[in-house]
């Protein structure tokens, strides 16, 4: 028997969730959603794991909806009392028709001037395509496109019954056209890569020649995280309908795991990022900048120290290697000074008196310094 949804509208205290600085794959600080549970209901979800969902029932997750009525006015309030910088929000899931939250959200971004990441599974979020369009002259908007399999893929049957009453590939591919055709930063999120149902090498390729076709930039790869619950309610879902995968994925996420055991990740990663580059995509999100934005040449920095630990993740460099460009990033991104100017009045010594920033990955910081101005300056008007 079908099971109803329930919609359970509510006024929580907050809605903004924020960090330290933004992170260094969607380049977001802060986040704010609508609703909690989702529609789509997805199988392997990360939101059903105990520390994201509200419900004890992970059942619950795709068939009682949390509406947050008071959203837009608690997101007004707190980003009014915040630096700006690049908010992830926005929830196309079917209540979306009724709510209307997720647009909303999307208008108070607007009106206080900041910059908008979306991730979505829906080509709904097309009917927002106007008040996107108004961020990204005033702000700056990535719209991303949660994609694992085409239609091309051998395994897609199972993985659209995995995906539940998320809209079909074919779907968001057309609404990701209709983003870069309005000039908009749009790509792929090929994430979760699920074990043996998405890894396939003709898989990999028909995604990223796909999101190349229809007018993408990137894609950012990420594996299947599971955990208490969410591990449980999906090895229950194979189960019962696809048991010829049970005993991988018990394999790959015993008891306690999060992250798949002895799965190369990275060869996987490697791999998207060599297809990437036969067709003309980043495996890494580009970071939207300003030109008027004063820390500019902070920012591109920091990009270019943030997709060198990547690399080296996916190189499998020493870790010791990987933290220290990390936390130089981190450095950075925290810095008030206008790197460039710290540069001009003090050269690479002062350069190196950035915390985190010894006379090595001075010199490195001094090359993407010099890259950013003359990308900048290329770019500037006259």
């Amino acid at each position: 028997m079908t099971r109803k949804t329930a919609f359970l509208p509510y006024r929580p205290k907050t809605i903004l969730n924020k960090h330290k600085r933004a992170d260094h794959w969607f380049w977001t600080r802060y986040s704010a959603y609508p609703y909690l549970g989702c529609q789509h209901g997805c199988e392997f979800c990360y939101c059903r794991e105990r520390k994201y969902s509200p419900y004890d029932d992970p059942g619950d997750f795709a068939h009682v909806i949390r509406v947050k009525e008071n959203a837009p006015e608690l997101l007004r309030r707190a980003l009014s009392r915040s630096p700006v910088d690049m908010v992830f929000t926005g929830d196309y899931q079917p209540a979306e028709r009724k709510f209307e939250l997720s647009r909303r959200l999307l208008e108070v971004c607007f009106d206080l001037g900041f910059p908008v990441f979306v991730l979505e599974r829906s080509p709904l979020v097309v009917r927002d395509l106007d008040v996107l369009q108004a961020i990204h002259e005033k702000a700056r908007v990535v719209v991303a496109f949660s994609l694992i399999a085409t239609p091309e893929s051998r395994h897609y049957t199972q993985v659209r019954a995995l995906e539940r009453l998320s809209p079909s590939a074919e779907k968001r591919l057309a609404a990701m056209e209709r983003f870069a055709a309005a000039g908009i930063t749009t790509g792929a999120c090929f994430m979760p890569i699920l074990p043996g149902l998405c890894d396939d090498d003709p898989n990999l390729e028909a995604v990223v020649r796909a999101t190349a076709d229809h007018g993408g930039l990137f894609v950012l790869a990420g594996g299947l995280t599971l955990a208490d619950q969410q591990r449980s309610y999906l090895l229950g879902v194979l189960g019962e309908r696809f048991g010829e995968w049970v005993g991988l994925y018990e394999r790959l996420y015993p008891p306690g795991s999060y992250t798949a055991a002895g799965y190369d990740q990275r060869s996987v990663g490697l791999r998207i990022r060599e297809l990437c580059g036969r067709f003309g995509l980043r495996d890494r999100i580009p970071r939207p900048i300003l030109a008027e934005d004063k820390r500019r040449l902070n920012k591109r920095v920091v990009e270019a120290l943030a997709n060198d630990v990547y690399r080296m993740e996916l190189e499998g460099e020493p870790t010791a290697r990987i933290w220290a460009y990390r936390k130089a990033a981190w450095a950075i991104e925290d810095l008030e000074q206008d790197l460039g100017l710290v540069h001009q009045t003090l050269g690479r010594r002062g350069l190196q008196a950035i915390q985190n920033v010894g006379p090595r990955l001075a010199a490195v910081v001094e090359a993407y310094l010099q890259a950013a101005k003359e990308t900048f300056a290329a770019t500037s008007p006259g």
